[in-house]
């Protein structure tokens, strides 16, 4: 059976951890899903714990990430080899409600392109974390929805659902860290597409230790927090800006084009 939901989690040595993680994603997501377990490397201390939970679960493949290293790259893959018309982007850290995958999956399958779990709507909550990580992303989601419009309180948060198509449509420009759900929010405001969002509770990590870097992730997060506040484009005119932009760095593959086969097949 097509799963309906692929659910991408980037994973960087979460050895033993991942397996709780796992076990609450499968006992909660109720639609037909997949969940990628993506690695950048093959000696990764996440793999051999996830394979043993593919043995019992085939919902769970490991998939190595041959995009160059970084979450951004990792999303990028998991999101290229989805077979589901629509993907998931949840963390290993245990700081994401599984049970709002669900949810997220049905509002694009109901037509949104960006599906947000929002920390900062009524009945969210965001419990732990640095002080001005709060601060700026509650800042940053409150401008854009009030001045830009896009259709999300919580634009930073990585816990999104995306439409597949719509996502390899207008293409994944980052390459450092998880500033992917800012960029493909924006990116659908430009286009006029479409976003909506649903309260969740965001709990501090709960497994392992985060390896989150503000200052090394800040310049790519203004980037798309300013580029949401442009004009309105076509999807031609934004095909165009992506292609422009598309150079992959030394060593690592580039994304497919659309309508292109590649390696990323065997991973589907």
């Amino acid at each position: 059976m097509r799963p309906r939901v692929t659910v991408v989690i980037p994973v960087y040595n979460e050895g033993a951890d991942i397996v709780r993680c796992l076990d609450r994603i499968l006992r909660e997501v109720l639609l037909p899903a997949e969940v990628l377990i993506v690695h950048d490397m093959p000696e990764d201390t996440t793999v051999p714990y996830a394979r043993e939970v593919a043995l019992r679960d085939p919902r769970v493949r490991p998939v190595l990430n041959t995009y160059g290293p970084g979450p951004a790259n990792a999303i990028r893959f998991g999101i290229d080899a989805a077979r589901a018309p629509v993907a998931v982007v949840t963390m290993a850290d245990g700081c994401d409600d599984p049970r709002q995958i669900d949810e997220l999956a049905r509002l694009v399958d109901r037509g949104v392109v960006v599906a947000a779990a929002s920390r900062y709507m009524p009945g969210g909550q965001q419990v732990g974390g640095p002080r001005f990580k709060r601060m700026a992303s509650r800042w940053a989601g409150r401008t854009l929805r009030l001045l830009a419009r896009v259709g999300t309180r919580d634009a930073t948060n990585s816990f999104k659902a995306y439409d597949t198509d719509f996502v390899r449509e207008v293409g994944i420009e980052s390459r450092t860290g998880f500033e992917i759900g800012i960029e493909l929010t924006a990116k659908a405001t430009r286009l006029r597409r479409p976003v909506a969002e649903i309260p969740t509770i965001w709990l501090d990590r709960q497994l392992g230790e985060s390896r989150f870097d503000v200052g090394r992730f800040l310049p790519s997060y203004l980037r798309w927090y300013f580029f949401a506040f442009g004009r309105r484009l076509t999807p031609e005119q934004l095909a165009a800006r992506w292609a422009a932009r598309r150079p992959a760095p030394a060593g690592s593959a580039p994304a497919p084009a659309p309508g292109v086969a590649t390696d990323i097949d065997a991973a589907r």
